[in-house]
Parts: C-alpha cells; sequence; structure tokens
C-alpha cells in the first residue's frame, strides 16, 4: 500500500453552528411547515458527509438529492425513508434501486409513474410542472389513472423566480393549489429558500430550502437570518520579494510599482476559484488583514500581495473572503456556482 499522501494545502472551513441556525431560522421562517434541506451536489459542494448530520441533529428530517449515486450517502445518515431522489426513476433499474434502498423516487412523468407502478411501487413524492417547464408532470396528466395508483407522500412544485417581485409567483400558486386539489397526497411543497418569504401561502406542509441553508442570500428578506457558513482556505508555498517593473502572473497583467511582498497559495481555478477573480478577489490573514490578488489566477496558483501581512511565512494559511452575495456581486458569478465550483482538492 502506498503511503498517506501529506496534509492538504486547501481546506473548506465550515461553520457547523452556522450551518445548523441557517436551518432553525428557515425552520422557525415556514411557520406550520417543515423545513426539509436540499442536499445534492454533495450538499452544494460544502460536503455531504459533514453537512447532513449537522441538519439532522438540528431538526431536518426531509433531504433532497438530485442523483441515484447522491442516494446511498445521505440514506445511510438519516435513514432511506427521509431521502428523495428529484430526478425520479429514468429505468427499472432505478425503480429496483429505490426500493431496494428504500429512498423515495419523485415522479416526474407518466413513464416514470408507470415504471414505479411496474417495478411495484410504494411512498414516492411527485413533481407538478407549475410553470417552469423543467421537470413534472402537466395538471391535466394529474387526472390519469396511472396517477391515481401511486401513493403519494409529497406533492411538489418549484418556484422559477421566487426571489423576484413577478406575477409568476401567484401564478404558480394558483396551479400549486389546483394540483393539491387534483390528487390525493399527504404533504405538498413548493417553496425553495426565497420561496420562504413570500408568505404561508407558499409554505404547504414542508419547504425545501438549498442556497440560503449554505450562507446565500437569494432575497433581501433573508439577509438578516443567515450566517455565512464556509470559508475556502489556501496555504501559502512560496513568498516573493517583488521589485518595482515585476510582472506577475500569465500574460503580465499586474506590474509591480514599487518594491513588494507578494505570496503564491495553491489556489486555482481548477479548484473553483477561477479567473474571474483575477486583480479582484481577496483574501485575509488570520488577524484579519486584507490581501488583494495580484495578476490572474493560475489553473493551481494564486498570486496575492502582502503588504498589509509582512509577518505571513512559507506554510502560513489564508482565507478567501467568500460572504455569498458579496462574493457574488464582485466575480459575477451565482451564489450557487459560487459553492458548487469548490473542487475536490479541498479538505473538507
Amino acid at each position: 500500500m502506498p503511503p498517506e499522501p501529506p496534509p492538504p494545502t486547501l481546506r473548506l472551513s465550515l461553520d457547523r453552528e452556522a450551518l445548523a441556525a441557517n436551518w432553525r431560522a428557515l425552520n422557525h421562517l415556514s411557520g406550520t411547515a417543515s423545513a426539509g434541506a436540499a442536499v445534492k451536489a454533495d450538499a452544494y459542494g460544502i460536503g455531504a458527509a459533514q453537512a447532513v448530520p449537522v441538519l439532522r441533529d438540528a431538526g431536518c428530517r426531509d433531504f433532497f438529492v438530485a442523483h441515484w449515486s447522491e442516494a446511498a450517502v445521505v440514506a445511510a445518515l438519516v435513514g432511506p425513508a427521509s431521502v428523495a431522489v428529484l430526478h425520479g426513476p429514468q429505468t427499472p433499474a432505478d425503480a429496483a434501486y429505490a426500493r431496494a434502498l428504500g429512498v423515495r423516487p419523485v415522479i416526474n412523468s407518466l413513464p416514470q409513474a408507470r415504471i414505479w407502478r411496474d417495478a411495484g411501487g410504494g411512498a414516492c413524492h411527485v413533481m407538478v410542472d407549475t410553470g417552469m417547464n423543467r421537470l413534472g408532470l402537466s395538471l391535466a396528466q394529474l387526472a390519469d389513472p396511472l396517477v391515481a395508483g401511486l401513493e403519494i407522500d409529497a406533492l411538489l412544485s418549484h418556484l422559477a423566480s421566487a426571489e423576484d417581485d413577478t406575477p409568476l409567483n401567484a401564478a404558480q400558486l394558483a396551479r400549486w393549489q389546483e394540483a393539491r386539489r387534483m390528487a390525493a397526497h399527504a404533504r405538498a411543497s413548493l417553496a425553495n429558500s426565497a420561496g420562504i418569504m413570500l408568505g404561508e401561502a407558499y409554505h404547504g406542509d414542508l419547504t425545501r430550502p438549498g442556497i440560503a441553508l449554505y450562507g446565500g442570500v437569494p432575497c433581501a428578506a433573508l439577509a438578516p437570518h443567515i450566517r455565512q457558513v464556509v470559508r475556502p482556505e489556501a496555504a501559502i508555498i512560496q513568498v516573493r520579494d517583488l521589485s518595482a517593473g515585476d510582472t506577475v502572473g500569465y500574460n503580465a497583467t499586474f506590474t509591480a510599482p514599487m518594491a513588494m511582498r507578494a505570496a503564491v497559495i495553491s489556489l486555482g481555478y481548477a479548484d473553483g476559484y477561477l479567473r474571474c477573480w483575477s486583480g479582484r478577489g481577496l483574501f485575509r490573514s488570520a488577524d484579519g488583514a486584507a490581501l488583494p490578488v495580484l495578476g490572474r489566477v493560475s489553473m493551481d496558483m494564486t498570486i496575492i500581495d502582502l503588504a498589509a501581512a509582512p509577518h505571513l511565512r512559507e506554510g502560513d494559511w489564508v482565507s478567501a473572503d467568500y460572504s455569498l452575495p458579496e462574493a457574488a456581486a464582485t466575480s459575477g458569478l451565482s451564489q450557487y456556482e459560487l459553492l458548487t465550483l469548490l473542487g475536490r482538492r479541498f479538505q473538507r
């Protein structure tokens, strides 16, 4: 067996109390509904193995993933009946896997309803398309006998523009309420993170926050309730002394105006810290000193200015300014991309 590798020089710092507090806040804002948790895409990039137990211990009982390959990890942490797979059974093999594992498939079409029925059926969720035209049965298809034969736990729909003041929200609400009258179900769910703030009518029995759990603020009304959860951190792998006129990085986009100290950190666009941060990004030392990015971000490295922290040396750690709303405004990336881009080389 090969020896264990040295500790990584990238880590993703997770504030577990902030994550738990965000779920509790969203659960409270959901009123009489309970808040579930979207933990697809490895809990939006922060690590399902780390995030799911925190959410479970905070009181969350419903967890949503997208792919079948994500289901077993979460089911082992919370129990299979608490896990739903949003993409649903595309093949009989998918349905057999769901039944063997004990997780809930989300039925998105009449062919999926037939696959689930033919596999032996059981408790499932059903997605209704109320205006997003992505996944889900139409209102007309809810009258199909295949749907009547399903054992529907949660009747779901998904808001397309919950963070915006748009008539589409009310239109989707009305269609979702019509769907509730058409199909027998134990619970109903419409609101995502921003949808929770649209009011009680949107809550149903179960809300499904995602980005807000992890520190994202999709609408201004959520800002007072949400705490930052993750901070990317990187180790300094080399300190350099620059002379006036020296250029930095690919294409020499930064020229030192004077003698300065710079540090190379082991973080680059292969890790999700994209080139859009070139000349814009900011890191912090442990004592909060601001360390701007110099020049272009490389695949595996970024160069930062040490003027505000001359004491830093090779092996010291710095953290990226990564409060999601502010980072999105600076980078031009969405808050969702900022999290899900974070690569596998981070120790979580």
